[in-house]
């Protein structure tokens, strides 16, 4: 992984608006792959059937590399584009957006195509989680029980989640550490225990907080 993070939606959600009697839901689904996508479109497409138009975005990537998106449609570039330059511009990843119309009987022109979708899409994302993924380091820091408050002071300090403590003979702390920060972190644990903290870095991982809870992808 070369970034050091970006968002991403850990829960879907759906929103709904209503442009001159036109109903736009925006429904939101987190994906790591092209084939989930695909398979949620057809879903919703099935589920709205009598709909006028199901019309979706997606990009997939932590630099967004893969975008798709249709108007269904709808007069070219007055959905589907717009709803993914709201997923660009909020740099979104790995997220499809549906967007169901269900034609209300009063043309809403170009422009106010363009608006309602992109304004559905924003809806959808509000009703979602999102999240921020970052690239870090699974550590195991060993101490004795007269080092753990020096130790936890410092992961407070730079607050590094800790994902487990484990106390015996010795007490052993897991902890989660953005990847810009593990050179640092490890200089100031060593110095704050004189040398006493054993620590060893176990792999890289992607995680993200999660409601103050830490999560492990």
């Amino acid at each position: 992984m070369e970034t050091n993070g970006y968002r991403a939606v850990y829960k879907g959600g759906q929103g709904e608006i209503i442009e001159k009697k036109s109903r736009f839901i925006a429904t939101v689904l987190p994906i790591e792959t092209e084939e989930e996508a695909l398979e949620f479109i057809a879903k919703m497409k099935k589920k709205y059937w009598d709909a006028r138009h199901n019309c979706y975005a997606y990009a997939i990537g932590e630099r967004q590399e893969l975008q798709r998106c249709s108007d269904d449609g709808e007069p070219n570039g007055t959905a589907g584009r717009p709803m993914l330059d709201v997923l660009l511009h909020e740099d979104i990843h790995n997220t499809v957006v549906v967007v169901t119309r269900y034609f209300g009987g009063v043309l809403l022109g170009t422009g106010g195509l363009v608006r309602a979708y992109q304004k559905a899409t924003r809806s959808g994302l509000e009703s979602s989680v999102i999240i921020e993924k970052q690239r870090g380091v699974f550590g195991n820091i060993v101490t004795d029980y007269n080092g753990i408050g020096k130790i936890q002071y410092i992961l407070a300090q730079n607050n590094i989640p800790i994902a487990d403590s484990i106390y015996g003979e010795n007490v052993s702390i897991q902890v989660v550490v953005p990847a810009q920060q593990q050179e640092k972190l490890e200089k100031e644990l060593i110095e704050g225990t004189n040398g006493k903290a054993e620590i060893d870095w176990e792999k890289e991982v992607v995680f993200a907080i999660v409601e103050k809870d830490l999560k492990i992808f």
